[in-house]
């Protein structure tokens, strides 16, 4: 089963960067022909990171990226799962 999601995520490409081995678990991650990969046995996974225009609101800018995320192998128990784990590394907590 393959399954695709798309979010679109206000952030830089450096902290994706940054944060994306702690959202997937992993020790580090590495681009290959413009995507992010990885399997665990039959369960691999596909990122692409692809730059947006930059969103407005007054004086502040924020950088915008379109994230496709490809999940093959994965159940859908194991899908929601690292979708969760994903969204759980990219939180940020304010205050």
């Amino acid at each position: 089963m393959i399954t695709r999601v798309s979010l679109e995520m206000s952030l830089s490409r450096a902290d994706f960067l940054r944060l994306l081995p702690g959202a997937l678990d992993v020790p580090s991650v590495e681009e290959t022909d413009g995507a992010f990969r990885g399997a665990d046995g039959p369960k691999a996974w596909t990122i692409r990171l692809i730059p947006l225009a930059d969103r407005r609101l007054g004086s502040v800018t924020l950088p915008c990226h379109r994230v496709e995320i490809s999940l093959e192998g994965h159940s859908k128990a194991a899908a929601a799962a690292f979708l969760a784990r994903f969204h759980r590394g990219f939180l940020r907590g304010g205050g």
